[in-house]
Protein backbone atom coordinates (compact mmCIF):
# COMPACT_ATOMS: atom_id res chain seq x y z
CA UNK A 1 0.00 0.00 0.00
CA UNK A 2 1.32 3.40 -0.98
CA UNK A 3 1.11 6.14 1.63
CA UNK A 4 -0.19 9.56 0.69
CA UNK A 5 2.31 12.42 1.23
CA UNK A 6 0.51 13.68 4.32
CA UNK A 7 0.23 10.13 5.79
CA UNK A 8 3.89 9.54 5.05
CA UNK A 9 4.82 12.77 6.84
CA UNK A 10 2.80 11.78 9.90
CA UNK A 11 4.35 8.31 9.90
CA UNK A 12 7.89 9.69 9.69
CA UNK A 13 7.12 12.27 12.40
CA UNK A 14 5.80 9.55 14.71
CA UNK A 15 8.92 7.41 14.19
CA UNK A 16 11.22 10.37 14.88
CA UNK A 17 9.27 11.37 17.98
CA UNK A 18 9.23 7.86 19.39
CA UNK A 19 12.92 7.34 18.68
CA UNK A 20 13.71 10.66 20.42
CA UNK A 21 11.77 9.58 23.49
CA UNK A 22 13.57 6.24 23.42
CA UNK A 23 16.93 7.98 23.18
CA UNK A 24 16.21 10.18 26.21
CA UNK A 25 14.37 7.54 28.26
CA UNK A 26 14.85 7.10 32.00
CA UNK A 27 18.28 7.88 33.46
CA UNK A 28 20.48 4.81 33.77
CA UNK A 29 22.71 4.19 36.80
CA UNK A 30 25.73 5.02 34.63
CA UNK A 31 24.20 8.34 33.54
CA UNK A 32 23.43 9.31 37.14
CA UNK A 33 26.97 8.47 38.23
CA UNK A 34 28.67 10.69 35.62
CA UNK A 35 28.45 13.75 37.88
CA UNK A 36 30.29 11.85 40.63
CA UNK A 37 33.17 10.79 38.39
CA UNK A 38 34.69 14.28 38.27
CA UNK A 39 35.57 14.24 41.98
CA UNK A 40 35.24 10.62 43.05
CA UNK A 41 36.86 8.98 40.04
CA UNK A 42 35.57 6.55 37.44
CA UNK A 43 33.22 4.05 39.09
CA UNK A 44 33.79 5.82 42.41
CA UNK A 45 37.51 5.13 42.89
CA UNK A 46 38.93 8.53 43.75
CA UNK A 47 42.19 9.91 42.43
CA UNK A 48 41.77 13.19 44.35
CA UNK A 49 43.49 13.45 47.70
CA UNK A 50 40.63 15.17 49.52
CA UNK A 51 37.80 13.23 47.87
CA UNK A 52 36.78 9.85 49.25
CA UNK A 53 36.46 6.69 47.22
CA UNK A 54 32.76 5.81 47.18
CA UNK A 55 33.01 2.49 45.34
CA UNK A 56 31.96 -0.41 47.53
CA UNK A 57 29.96 1.66 50.03
CA UNK A 58 26.83 -0.10 51.24
CA UNK A 59 23.59 1.07 49.64
CA UNK A 60 22.23 2.23 53.01
CA UNK A 61 25.33 4.28 53.82
CA UNK A 62 25.42 5.96 50.40
CA UNK A 63 21.68 6.72 50.46
CA UNK A 64 21.84 8.16 54.00
CA UNK A 65 24.89 10.30 53.17
CA UNK A 66 23.27 11.78 50.06
CA UNK A 67 20.08 12.64 51.94
CA UNK A 68 22.14 14.31 54.67
CA UNK A 69 24.03 16.36 52.06
CA UNK A 70 20.74 17.38 50.45
CA UNK A 71 19.18 18.50 53.74
CA UNK A 72 22.35 20.24 54.93
CA UNK A 73 22.71 17.93 57.93
CA UNK A 74 26.14 16.91 56.65
CA UNK A 75 28.69 19.67 55.95
CA UNK A 76 29.98 20.00 52.41
CA UNK A 77 31.52 22.37 49.93
CA UNK A 78 29.55 21.47 46.80
CA UNK A 79 27.77 18.21 47.70
CA UNK A 80 24.65 19.91 49.07
CA UNK A 81 24.19 21.86 45.86
CA UNK A 82 24.72 18.74 43.74
CA UNK A 83 22.51 16.52 45.91
CA UNK A 84 19.56 18.88 45.49
CA UNK A 85 19.46 17.94 41.81
CA UNK A 86 18.57 14.32 42.57
CA UNK A 87 15.47 12.54 43.85
CA UNK A 88 15.38 9.89 46.56
CA UNK A 89 14.86 7.33 43.79
CA UNK A 90 18.02 8.61 42.09
CA UNK A 91 19.95 8.15 45.34
CA UNK A 92 18.78 4.53 45.55
CA UNK A 93 19.83 3.88 41.96
CA UNK A 94 23.24 5.47 42.48
CA UNK A 95 23.71 3.64 45.78
CA UNK A 96 23.11 0.33 44.07
CA UNK A 97 25.50 1.27 41.26
CA UNK A 98 28.43 2.22 43.52
CA UNK A 99 27.86 -0.64 45.98
CA UNK A 100 28.57 -3.06 43.15
CA UNK A 101 31.87 -1.39 42.21
CA UNK A 102 35.29 -2.45 43.45
CA UNK A 103 37.14 -0.13 45.84
CA UNK A 104 40.48 0.53 44.12
CA UNK A 105 43.20 1.54 46.58
CA UNK A 106 46.21 3.66 45.63
CA UNK A 107 49.43 3.23 47.67
CA UNK A 108 50.23 6.27 49.81
CA UNK A 109 53.32 7.38 51.67
CA UNK A 110 52.97 6.50 55.35
CA UNK A 111 55.11 6.63 58.47
CA UNK A 112 55.73 3.08 59.82
CA UNK A 113 55.82 4.29 63.44
CA UNK A 114 52.48 6.06 63.03
CA UNK A 115 51.02 3.00 61.32
CA UNK A 116 52.03 0.81 64.27
CA UNK A 117 50.49 3.21 66.81
CA UNK A 118 47.41 3.61 64.62
CA UNK A 119 46.93 -0.15 64.44
CA UNK A 120 46.94 -0.39 68.24
CA UNK A 121 44.49 2.54 68.53
CA UNK A 122 42.22 1.03 65.89
CA UNK A 123 42.07 -2.29 67.69
CA UNK A 124 41.28 -0.57 70.99
CA UNK A 125 38.82 2.12 69.84
CA UNK A 126 37.55 1.53 66.30
CA UNK A 127 37.49 -2.18 65.46
CA UNK A 128 34.03 -2.68 66.99
CA UNK A 129 32.39 -0.80 64.10
CA UNK A 130 35.14 -0.48 61.47
CA UNK A 131 35.94 -4.19 61.42
CA UNK A 132 38.70 -5.94 59.53
CA UNK A 133 41.08 -2.99 59.89
CA UNK A 134 38.57 -0.59 58.33
CA UNK A 135 37.80 -2.69 55.26
CA UNK A 136 34.37 -3.80 56.42
CA UNK A 137 31.36 -1.50 56.40
CA UNK A 138 28.62 -3.96 57.39
CA UNK A 139 27.74 -1.79 60.40
CA UNK A 140 26.58 1.04 58.11
CA UNK A 141 29.88 2.90 58.40
CA UNK A 142 32.20 4.16 55.68
CA UNK A 143 35.17 2.21 54.37
CA UNK A 144 38.36 3.56 55.97
CA UNK A 145 41.01 1.17 54.67
CA UNK A 146 42.79 2.76 51.75
CA UNK A 147 41.02 6.12 51.86
CA UNK A 148 43.17 9.17 51.15
CA UNK A 149 44.96 10.67 54.16
CA UNK A 150 43.82 14.20 53.31
CA UNK A 151 40.18 13.13 53.20
CA UNK A 152 40.46 11.28 56.52
CA UNK A 153 42.09 14.33 58.13
CA UNK A 154 39.37 16.70 56.93
CA UNK A 155 36.67 14.32 58.15
CA UNK A 156 38.24 13.89 61.59
CA UNK A 157 38.67 17.66 61.90
CA UNK A 158 34.95 18.13 61.15
CA UNK A 159 34.00 15.56 63.78
CA UNK A 160 36.35 16.82 66.46
CA UNK A 161 35.37 20.48 66.07
CA UNK A 162 31.65 19.68 66.06
CA UNK A 163 31.13 20.89 62.50
CA UNK A 164 29.84 17.43 61.65
CA UNK A 165 27.71 15.41 64.04
CA UNK A 166 29.60 12.41 65.31
CA UNK A 167 27.76 9.06 65.56
CA UNK A 168 27.01 8.20 69.19
CA UNK A 169 29.19 5.08 69.25
CA UNK A 170 32.08 7.00 67.76
CA UNK A 171 31.68 9.89 70.19
CA UNK A 172 32.04 7.48 73.12
CA UNK A 173 35.40 6.38 71.75
CA UNK A 174 36.70 9.72 70.49
CA UNK A 175 35.20 12.36 72.77
CA UNK A 176 35.06 12.83 76.55
CA UNK A 177 32.47 15.38 77.74
CA UNK A 178 32.90 17.35 74.53
CA UNK A 179 36.70 17.28 74.72
CA UNK A 180 38.57 15.09 72.22
CA UNK A 181 39.89 11.91 73.83
CA UNK A 182 42.26 11.35 70.95
CA UNK A 183 45.27 13.64 70.68
CA UNK A 184 46.32 15.16 67.36
CA UNK A 185 49.18 12.66 67.24
CA UNK A 186 46.79 9.74 67.78
CA UNK A 187 44.46 10.98 65.04
CA UNK A 188 47.45 11.24 62.69
CA UNK A 189 48.46 7.70 63.62
CA UNK A 190 45.01 6.33 62.85
CA UNK A 191 45.01 8.13 59.51
CA UNK A 192 48.38 6.62 58.57
CA UNK A 193 47.17 3.18 59.62
CA UNK A 194 44.05 3.32 57.44
CA UNK A 195 45.99 4.80 54.53
CA UNK A 196 48.46 1.90 54.78
CA UNK A 197 45.76 -0.71 54.24
CA UNK A 198 45.94 -1.99 50.68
Amino acid sequence: MKLKPCSLALFVGAVVASSSLWAVGPATPEMLSYTCNGCHGTDGSSAGLSNPTIAGLTEDYFDKAMKEFKSGARPSTIMQRLAKGYTDADFKTMANFFAAKKFVRTPQEVDPAKVALGKALHEKRCETCHTKSGYDNDEGVSVLAGQWKDYLQVTMDEYRTGRRAMPKKMAQKVMLEGTPKLTDAEVAALIHFYASQQ
